[in-house]
Parts: structure tokens; sequence; C-alpha cells
């Protein structure tokens, strides 16, 4: 493998946390919490183009992970969850009760897939197969924490 291959895979991996043998998704979720809390602590107005940006870059890093792999979306990607876990949390308040209640039901709908995020993996391939799948889930989770915490 050479540099960029090695780069590539490193950022894939979520700094190779995705290589870890058991729930690889729920680890790279868990390195996307502090990502999220930093983006919880500025602007909406800029904490959501950085999000697009974000989403846009892992479909590039997942597309390009997927071709040194030779796989349609090997478990051992995980920016797709990390960039499902930011729209999760875009514009929510960020505290301990909001971050385990909007980590739960991200991984929940993640592994789940119901309607219509499922669509989104079966319809679409390459990096933004991976990745749009997961960010449907954050769209969902962002809505049911809304109203989650809305109730509380």
């Amino acid at each position: 493998m050479n540099f960029k291959q090695k780069s590539v895979m490193f950022l894939a991996t979520g700094c190779f946390i995705g290589n870890i043998s058991f729930a690889p998704g729920t680890f790279g979720s868990i390195l996307g919490l502090p990502l999220c809390f930093l983006l919880s602590k500025i602007n909406l107005s800029v904490a959501v183009p950085l999000t697009i940006i974000f989403v846009f870059f892992a479909i590039w890093i997942a597309q390009e992970a997927g071709k040194i792999l030779k796989a349609e979306d090997p478990g051992c990607i995980v920016i797709d969850e990390i960039a499902g876990l930011m729209v999760t949390f875009i514009g929510l308040p960020f505290n301990i009760i909001s971050a385990v209640a909007g980590f739960v039901i991200f991984r929940v709908l993640d592994i789940l897939k119901p309607y219509p995020i499922r669509s989104f993996e079966k319809k679409l391939s390459g990096g933004i197969g991976i990745v749009m799948d997961d960010v449907a889930a954050g769209i969902c989770s962002n809505i049911v924490l809304r109203v989650l915490l809305f109730i509380i």
C-alpha cells in the first residue's frame, strides 16, 4: 500500500478503530461524539456547512477505501457512522442526555435500517451508498431526538 492508500484507510477506518473485530460501527460512532460536541459549540450557520463538507469528504474517502479493499461496503469503514452521527446532532443541544439518547437512537436506526434508510443502501453504490444510508439514519435520528427532547 502506498502513502495515499494508507492515508485513505486511516481516515476511512476512523484511525483504524474500524479494524476492531467486534462492533466496529459502534466504536466508530463513539469516535464521532467529540466531533459532534465541538460542532455544537459553533454557530449553526457554520456547523451545517461543515457537516455537509464532511459528508462529501466521507463519500470520497469511502469510495476510495472500497476500491482499495475491493468491497462494496466493508464493515471496517466507519467514516460513514461519524458523518451520520454528525447529522444526528446538528442543531441540537449536546449534553449527556442528548448525547446518550442520540447515540442510541442513531445506532438502532443504523443497524435495523427501517424504511427509507435501507432503500439508500440498496439503490446507491460506492462511496455514496456507503455514506448516505448513515446520513439518512442521522436525519431520522435527528427528528426522533428533537421530538424526544421536546417531550422531555
